[in-house]
C-alpha cells in the first residue's frame, strides 16, 4: 500500500506503508543512529514525533521485547529507507513489521532518508504527517496544523499515573546455550546503600536499572508530584528523568524542582536537566533541529576529554542564563550548546544524556551529591 510523508512546507516523500494504516501527525525528526532502532522507537522522549532512521536497513535483527525502553512504540509514526523481510539476531520474538502492526504504529518505507534528514537540517524542525489515506495536499495541509513541540508539555502524557517501587535487577540476557527459561546476568548487582525519588517524564528502562545497578533503591513518583509528595518519601536524593516536549511548558515540575532546592541532591537528566536548569535560573532555546544520534561528541570541560554520547533533545539550556552559581560542565562540540552543568551549592545537576558507566557507575556524579549530603 502507497503511504506519503508530507511535511508543512509542501515537500512530500512517497513510499509503501509498513506497520498500521491511517493518518498521524507529528514534528519530523532524524536520528544517525547505526542500530537501536527498537530502543530509540520505545524511548518517551519521541512521544509526539514522526521518526526518521537515517541508516538505510531497519529491522535487520528484529524485534527483542525485552530491550524495549518502554511498554509500546512511542513516536506517532517511523520512516525509513527499507524495511528488512528477514531479521537475524537469535534473541528476536518477531520481525518489525509485525510488531508496529500490533501496537498499530505506522510507518513508511522507501524514502530517502538522508534527503530528509539534509531539509530538515536546512530548514529546521517541521511539523509532519504520515497517511496512507490523504492526497498529498490534503497531507500538507494535516500537517500545517499539527501540534508543535513549542509548549508542549508531553510529559504529562507519557509519565506514570501512580508512584510505585521499581523491582526490576540487573538486566537478564536469555544465551543460546540454555535451555528455555532459564535466564543468566552479566554483571553483579549492587546492594542498595540508597533511596532516590525518580521523577517520570518519560523515564527509560536502561535509566532505571542503570540507577539499580548503582545501588539505588529506586521509587518512581509521576510528573504530577509535589515537593511535599517526594519528601513525605523521605529519600536520599532526587532524579529527574529525560522525557517529550517543552521544558519551559512543565510548570509543575519546574516549581516541584525549585522547592527541592538545597534540600535534597537533585538530578536531571535529558529534559529533566533542563526542567532542572530553569529551576535553578535559567532558560531554555529550541535547537534547530535537535540532538538525536549516537555519535554526538561532548566535550568535559574539567578533564579535557571528548565524550561519544546518544543525547535526544530539542531544547537546551542557554549558558549565559544560567546564574554565577551554577557551572557549565560539559559543551556540546557540533555547537558548543550547554550539554552539562552543576551547582555545588545546591547540590543539583544535569546531563543532557546518559553518560558511560565510569568506575563501575553510570550516575556517579548523582552519588557522590548524595555521599555527600548523609
Amino acid at each position: 500500500m502507497k503511504a506519503i510523508l508530507a511535511l508543512e512546507d509542501g515537500t512530500i516523500f512517497e513510499g509503501a506503508s509498513i506497520g498500521a494504516t491511517g493518518t498521524v501527525t507529528g514534528e519530523a525528526c532524524f536520528n544517525t543512529a547505526v542500530m537501536g532502532y527498537q530502543e530509540i522507537l520505545t524511548d518517551p522522549t519521541y512521544c509526539g514525533q514522526i521518526l526518521a532512521m537515517t541508516y538505510s536497513l531497519i529491522g535487520n535483527y528484529g524485534i527483542v521485547n525485552e530491550d524495549n525502553e518502554s511498554a509500546a512504540p512511542q513516536a506517532a509514526a517511523i520512516v525509513m529507507g527499507e524495511l528488512s523481510n528477514l531479521h537475524s539476531s537469535w534473541r528476536a520474538d518477531m520481525p518489525m513489521g509485525e510488531w508496529l502492526k500490533s501496537h498499530n504504529t505506522p510507518g513508511i518505507s522507501g524514502v530517502d532518508t538522508r534527503k530528509l534528514a539534509r531539509h530538515i537540517r536546512i530548514n529546521g524542525s517541521m511539523r509532519a504527517c504520515v497517511t496512507t489515506e490523504l492526497t498529498a495536499e490534503e497531507a500538507v495541509e494535516r500537517a500545517k496544523t499539527a501540534a508543535s513541540l513549542d509548549g508542549a508539555a508531553l510529559a504529562d502524557k507519557v509519565t506514570t499515573s501512580k508512584s510505585y517501587a521499581w523491582q526490576g535487577e540487573s538486566r537478564p540476557w536469555k544465551l543460546p546455550n540454555k535451555t528455555a527459561g532459564d535466564m543468566s546476568n552479566y554483571g553483579t548487582l549492587a546492594p542498595a546503600s540508597c533511596k532516590i525519588a525518580a521523577i517520570d517524564l518519560g523515564i527509560k528502562n536502561s535509566t532505571l536499572r542503570a540507577l539499580r545497578q548503582d545501588g539505588c533503591e529506586i521509587i518512581v513518583l509521576p510528573a504530577s508530584s509535589s515537593a511535599a509528595d517526594v519528601l513525605a518519601l523521605q529519600p536520599d536524593g532526587v532524579f529527574l528523568s529525560s522525557g517529550p516536549g517543552d521544558p519551559a511548558a512543565h510548570t509543575g515540575v519546574i516549581a516541584t524542582a525549585g522547592e527541592l532546592l538545597g534540600k535534597l541532591p537533585l538530578y536531571g537528566l535529558g529534559l529533566g536537566a533542563e526542567i532542572l536548569g530553569i529551576a535553578l535560573g535559567g532558560s531554555t532555546i529550541r535547537l534547530k533541529f535537535g540532538h538525536r544520534g549516537a555519535n554526538q561528541p561532548v566535550k568535559d570541560l574539567a578533564t579535557g576529554k571528548v565524550e561519544i554520547t546518544s543525547p535526544n533533545h530539542s531544547f537546551v539550556l542557554q549558558a549565559d542564563s544560567l546564574p554565577a552559581d551554577v557551572e557549565v560542565t560539559h559543551i556540546n562540540l557540533n555547537d558548543d550548546s550547554v550539554a552539562g552543568f552543576i551547582c555545588r551549592d545546591k547540590a543539583a545537576s544535569g546531563l543532557e544524556y546518559t553518560p558511560e558507566p565510569r568506575d563501575g557507575k553510570t550516575f556517579g556524579t548523582f552519588l557522590s551529591m548524595i555521599n555527600a549530603a548523609k
